[in-house]
C-alpha cells in the first residue's frame, strides 16, 4: 500500500508548491503596485505644495499688519467681488495700528472716496437718489443724535456704501475732557455698528479737529481717523457751481472728498461731480475699500496733509 500511495503524495506536494509559488507572485505584484502608487502620491503632493507656494506665498495672515500699507504704498490683493478686488483687510488693520490720521489714499490706483458728513437728515434721500442713478458708492459719516429721528435712512445709506462714525453731538472734540471725547466717539460707533451689523472702521472728527489724545482713542476703538484732502467748501457756503468746480478740479487717484449730505447746494452739485468721475476714468469707492486697495504709505502718513496732492481752486474750510 505504501508504494501505491507515493504518486498521490508527490502530486499533493507538487500542487502545494505550485500554490505557494502563485501566492508569492501575487504578493510581489501587490508590493510593486503599492510602490508605484506611493511614488505617484509623492509626486502629486509635491506638485500641490509647489502650486500653493507660488500662488499664496505673498498673502498676509488675518490680523497682521501688511507692510504694503505703511512701507510700499501699494495694496495687497485680497478677496474679489463683482465690483473687483476689495483689497486686503490687513492694510486697514495696519492703518488702525499706526494711529495716525489719514488724509488720502496711496494714489496708485484710479480710486477716490466721496464722503458725506453730518447725516442722516432731510436731504439724505436726494443724495442717495443721485448716487444710485450713477451707481456710485460713498461713505456716510453719521452723527449719533440724528439716528433716531431719521431711523429709516442709515440702512439705505449702507446699501449705497458704508456707514461711519462722526461723534454723537458734533462737538469740537479737542475742547472736551478726554472721557467726554471718548464717550462721543464710542457711543456713536456702537450705535452705528448696531445698525450696520458689523464693526465700524472709519471715524472723522467734527471740523477735522484732532490731537494726539483723539488719535489714540480712535486707534483703541479699532478705527481709522480719516480727514480729507479735497474740501468741497459746501460748509463754507459755496454755491453749487463752486462746489462742483472745486471737487472736479481736485479729483485724482487717492482723493478723499469732503461733502455734507444736509446741504441742498451739495446735492445739486452732484449733477456735475458724478459724471466727471467717468470722464476722468475714476471709480468712487467707500473709504474702507480705498484704504484696503490703495493705502497711503508710511511716508504719506508721516507727512500728514502734505503727503497728499494740494487742493487747487479755492481755500479750505473748517468743514467736517
Amino acid at each position: 500500500m505504501e508504494s501505491g500511495d507515493a504518486p498521490d503524495a508527490l502530486d499533493r506536494d507538487a500542487l502545494r508548491a505550485r500554490r505557494e509559488a502563485a501566492r508569492a507572485r501575487r504578493r510581489r505584484a501587490r508590493l510593486r503596485g503599492l510602490a508605484v502608487l506611493g511614488a505617484a502620491l509623492a509626486v502629486l503632493v509635491a506638485a500641490v505644495v509647489a502650486l500653493a507656494g507660488a500662488g499664496g506665498g505673498g498673502g498676509t495672515k488675518p490680523g497682521s499688519a501688511s507692510p504694503a500699507a505703511l512701507n510700499g504704498g501699494t495694496a495687497t490683493s485680497g478677496s474679489t467681488s463683482k465690483k473687483g478686488t476689495q483689497g486686503s483687510p490687513a492694510n486697514l488693520d495696519a492703518l488702525v495700528a499706526a494711529g495716525k490720521p489719514v488724509y488720502c489714499g496711496g494714489g496708485h490706483q484710479r480710486l477716490v472716496a466721496l464722503t458725506f458728513d453730518d447725516g442722516p437728515g432731510p436731504y439724505t434721500n436726494f443724495a442717495l437718489d443721485q448716487l444710485g442713478r450713477a451707481q456710485v458708492r460713498a461713505t456716510w459719516f453719521l452723527v449719533g443724535r440724528n439716528l433716531q429721528t431719521f431711523a429709516s435712512l442709515p440702512p439705505k445709506e449702507m446699501a449705497r456704501g458704508e456707514l461711519a462714525d462722526h461723534s454723537w453731538t458734533h462737538p469740537p472734540l479737542t475742547a472736551l475732557a478726554p472721557d467726554a471725547a471718548t464717550s462721543e466717539i464710542q457711543r456713536t460707533r456702537d450705535a452705528v455698528s448696531a445698525i450696520a451689523g458689523r464693526p465700524i472702521r472709519m471715524f472723522r472728527p467734527p471740523y477735522g479737529l484732532r490731537n494726539a489724545s483723539i488719535d489714540d482713542t480712535v486707534r483703541r476703538l479699532g478705527m481709522v481717523n480719516v480727514i480729507w484732502n479735497v474740501d468741497s467748501l459746501d460748509s463754507a457756503g459755496a454755491d453749487k457751481h463752486r462746489i462742483a468746480a472745486t471737487v472736479i478740479a481736485n479729483l485724482r487717484p487717492g482723493a478723499i472728498v469732503l461733502m455734507h449730505e444736509n446741504r441742498g447746494q451739495t446735492i445739486q452739485a452732484l449733477h456735475k461731480i458724478l459724471p466727471a468721475l467717468s470722464r476722468k476714468k475714476l471709480q468712487a469707492v467707500p473709504l474702507s475699500e480705498l484704504l484696503q486697495r490703495d493705502p497711503p504709505s508710511r511716508a504719506q502718513l508721516d507727512r500728514g496733509p502734505d503727503g497728499c496732492p494740494k487742493q487747487t481752486g479755492g481755500g479750505v474750510s473748517a468743514g467736517g
